[in-house]
């Protein structure tokens, strides 16, 4: 089970699929998602952070860091 830091809260979150899920045979379900946004930029992010970001607009960087 692989864990990273969400780009917008710092939060550590868990990562699923994998080799290391694989081998510990922890399926259990990831804890964000990795997106690209509208200005090139990848980031991953936790879920509350996901439902923090504008849905009236393409999301990019700024918003990011604004969280």
């Amino acid at each position: 089970m692989a864990k990273a830091r969400c780009d917008g809260c710092n939060l550590k979150i868990r990562i699923s699929g994998g080799i290391g899920d694989f081998w510990s045979f922890d399926y259990g379900p990831s804890g964000g998602m990795a997106l690209e946004l509208a200005d090139g930029t990848d980031c991953l992010l936790c879920f509350d952070c996901i439902e923090q970001l504008p849905e009236d607009r393409d999301v990019t960087a700024a918003d990011v860091k604004a969280l």
